[in-house]
């Protein structure tokens, strides 16, 4: 069983407030770092009334100051829409602040639509650059070169574990050129996951930061006492994907008996294409269903995304997931030491 992570959105349940959702995060988060989860990550979405991590560095900053040991980071930073300075003083900070325990994901998508990027004041244009920003940022946040002017204080020296995220070959050949990490986004769309993850490892050229390839596939994990309860639960993710399709997007809705009622058969094949990298069930379920995930992509870490409308089941399902990591055996796998890339 790959070291298990956590993607968390900070999902805003209909009827809660974003403090609601805030709170709730640290609340999960406190509770993984017990547990043993690896990292704990946020990313960057704007215009989304269902996601309370629009200001992504201010979260990560929020859970490691309330956490210990876990690892807390960006899954990602959509670099596009700022300044690789800015990016590095704000991480610089937090790894000044938190030493050992950040990550900085970087992704290149905008992370909303057309009309809130000219809001955030950025070029559409800018992700052509994207490689670019990640190497102007990498230097930024690396030692002090003889004669360059600028620096990024905080931020210079702190050398901040940079991963690049994607969903196509664009990402996995970059990370692959500059030896870095990379998490793939199969949770929500996992077509060119295993095409991918080939690129990768066949192209990665060692760095200062990592030897050998490192390759985080993103997971929906749903888990409860029983299959059932826990298809119940994911409900509420289908519906959300399922309103993307219907331009409405929204909060996060409660769970419903019979998802068949709610999508049109087109709706549900475009659904749970999106979602078909998931895992739904009772703890004997999750667990095959990770080992088979595992086996198939030889995966060297596994970064769970579980949006459950109630908070105390959001927790039980990671604790379920707590209880397999605890015991390895069960899932037919064999432990391997937690990967800090």
């Amino acid at each position: 069983m790959p070291p298990l992570s956590i993607l968390d959105l900070a999902p805003i349940p209909k009827g809660s407030s974003a403090g609601d959702a805030l709170r709730n995060t640290l609340d999960l988060a406190q509770a993984a770092d017990r547990w043993g989860f690896t990292r704990y990550w946020v990313a960057e979405h704007h215009n989304m009334t269902g996601i309370a991590s629009a200001a992504t560095s201010v979260v990560v900053g929020y859970i490691a100051g309330g956490t210990h040991r876990i690892r807390v980071g960006a899954g990602g930073i959509m670099l596009p829409n700022h300044s690789p300075m800015v990016i590095a003083e704000q991480f610089g900070t937090l790894a000044e602040l938190y030493p050992g325990r950040i990550d900085l994901g970087l992704g290149r998508a905008p992370g909303t639509d057309q009309r809130t990027l000219r809001a955030l004041r950025r070029d559409p244009a800018a992700s052509d650059h994207f490689p670019q920003d990640v190497l102007e940022l990498q230097t930024l946040l690396g030692p002090l070169d003889a004669g360059r002017v600028i620096q990024a204080v905080p931020g210079t020296g702190t050398n901040v574990p940079l991963w690049i995220l994607g969903s196509s070959l664009f990402g996995a050949q970059l990370a692959a050129m500059l030896g870095l990490p990379y998490a793939f986004a199969s949770h929500f769309a996992p077509d060119a996951l295993m095409q991918a993850l080939e690129v990768y490892r066949a192209r990665f050229e060692p760095s200062a930061q990592l030897a050998k390839p490192h390759a985080m596939v993103g997971v929906n994990v749903i888990a409860a006492e029983t299959d059932g309860e826990a298809r119940r639960l994911f409900t509420s993710a289908q519906q959300s994907f399922t309103n993307i399709f219907r331009g409405t997007r929204g909060q996060l809705p409660p769970p419903i008996d019979d998802i068949e009622t709610y999508w049109s058969g087109h709706e549900k094949l475009q659904a749970s294409g999106m979602l078909a990298c998931s895992v739904v069930g009772s703890p004997e379920t999750v667990r095959k269903g990770l080992d088979a995930i595992a086996a198939r992509t030889g995966a060297d870490e596994f970064m769970v995304a579980g949006a459950i409308y109630d908070h105390r089941a959001r927790l039980r399902s990671y604790e379920i997931l707590a209880d397999i990591m605890a015991d390895p055996q069960a899932a037919g796998a064999t432990a391997r030491e937690p990967a800090h890339a």
